[in-house]
């Protein structure tokens, strides 16, 4: 039935939800629990983000604890937590006996510390508790806080024939076997074993003859992050988690690391946006307000420190006004370069691409300035020629000065990234309002400078 359910295509319509919401209202549990049955469990999810509190309960109470524990996985963070508020500690035990001891851990952890310990004591399975108990212990930032205890282990000691009658035991614990990692006496991590191996090997030959020494492992304090990149760089489905003593410890899934990638590009998307806290649309105006404030603050003064750059050459502009035209031109040109230069070098720094000094990338980065800069002011001479009936001088000085902003726009939005990744900071606050506020400012001083030059005013 599983397999039938992820097969069919879902769509999450107005008249879907109204079908539900009837059934809930008119108590047809046999109707509506045929119709929830042919959705996966992530389909669920979805149709109970979109219901009421009292309805979305009255669904959970309904479903067989299997279900409800993979729906209370894909909620929405906040509704998750609205229902867990409901349902009684027992209730809770129940529901995570069913999960995965990662994802029974993800949801204990959302609870308070008085209400983790009542969950646990519910939970009836004494290994089950005791694993879960392990992970809670663990950062939620580290490798540990990730894995799941789940997994499939050999010792080296044994036979192909032994090997395989524990494996079936083990293996019905596991959602899927991605790997059978061997250990030796010690439970110390040594390798991992081949499935073909496995079963072309006779019956009487030991573990230690046929198993793979090379096997890929990061430990359990490892930065989530490092764990994605490893695993990308390996394709791997699966990774083994050892301590300092590289003795087994559990595993991380691809599962688990895509979410990993996802709250990371929602991070890396709200900081280059100017936003530095975890937010969400439907959040009180009052935690929207204090995560957005602080940048629109600093674009402000930003903005404030130009103007006070283009008063200060306000008799310039009496003099030669075609000046102040293509202010705007400047500012949104050298914003738009220093956050174009700025992504790529974030972007490199995410996957581990950005390699050699900072000195040789500068230059590059130089060049290619010169080429876009060169480029729009040779549109922009002809503009500003034909178009504006500016003087040979005017159109020289915006186009020398546009080149030489575009080219500075580059550097900045190639040096910051880099520097702030190198002290600890993440690079990607660089790609939002701190670029475009600091070149709008360098490029309307630049701006004026190479006029005061060239025209000498």
């Amino acid at each position: 039935m599983q397999d039938k359910r992820e097969n069919i295509q879902f769509e999450l319509t107005d008249e879907l939800i109204e079908q539900v919401q009837l059934l809930i209202s008119t108590k047809n549990d046999k109707e509506l629990n045929r119709l929830l049955n042919e959705f996966h469990y992530a389909d669920i999810a979805e149709i109970l983000d979109e219901v009421n509190l009292e309805e979305a309960m009255y669904v959970i109470k309904l479903l067989d604890s299997e279900t409800t524990s993979e729906v209370l996985m894909e909620l929405d963070e906040d509704n998750r937590q609205k229902i867990l508020r409901n349902l009684s500690s027992k209730e809770i035990a129940e529901e995570v006996e069913e999960l995965d001891t990662d994802d029974a851990a993800d949801i204990i952890a959302e609870l308070s510390a008085e209400r983790q310990r009542e969950v646990i004591h519910h939970i009836e399975d004494k290994d089950h508790q005791a694993e879960i108990t392990e992970l809670l212990a663990y950062d939620e930032d580290t490798a540990g806080g990730l894995m799941a205890k789940e997994l499939v282990k050999v010792y080296e000691t044994w036979t192909v024939a032994g090997c395989l009658r524990r494996i079936r035991g083990q293996a019905k614990d596991v959602t899927r076997v991605h790997s059978i990692y061997v250990v030796n006496k010690q439970n110390k991590l040594i390798g991992r074993l081949s499935l073909k191996d496995l079963i072309v090997a006779k019956s009487d030959e030991k573990i230690a003859d046929i198993y793979i020494k090379n096997v890929d492992y990061v430990k359990v304090d490892e930065d989530p992050e490092e764990v994605a990149k490893i695993m990308a760089k390996y394709d791997l489905e699966a990774i083994p988690v050892v301590n300092d003593d590289m003795v087994l410890l559990g595993r991380i899934t691809i599962d688990d690391i895509v979410d990993v990638l996802i709250e990371e590009a929602d991070k890396d998307y709200q900081l280059a946006a100017g936003i530095t806290t975890d937010v969400e649309a439907d959040d009180s105006i009052w935690h929207l307000t204090i995560a957005r404030l602080p940048w629109l603050f600093i674009g402000m003064f930003g903005g404030i420190g130009a103007a006070s750059i283009i008063n200060g050459f306000s008799d310039a502009m009496l003099q030669f006004p075609a000046l102040l035209l293509f202010i705007p031109l400047v500012q949104a040109t050298a914003g738009n370069v220093g956050v174009q230069s700025s992504a790529i070098v974030v972007k490199g720094l995410a996957n581990n691409t950005i390699d050699g000094n900072i000195i040789g990338r500068l230059f590059k980065e130089m060049l290619l300035g010169l080429v876009n800069g060169l480029a729009i002011a040779f549109v922009v001479l002809i503009i500003s020629h034909f178009g504006f009936h500016t003087t040979y001088l005017e159109s020289l000085t915006i186009c020398v000065a546009l080149v030489t902003v575009i080219i500075m726009a580059a550097l900045i939005g190639t040096f910051i990234p880099i520097f702030l990744d190198r002290r600890g900071i993440d690079a990607a606050v660089a790609t939002g309002p701190f670029i475009t506020t600091s070149n709008d400012i360098f490029g309307i001083l630049t701006y004026f400078i190479v006029a005061k030059l060239i025209l000498g005013f």
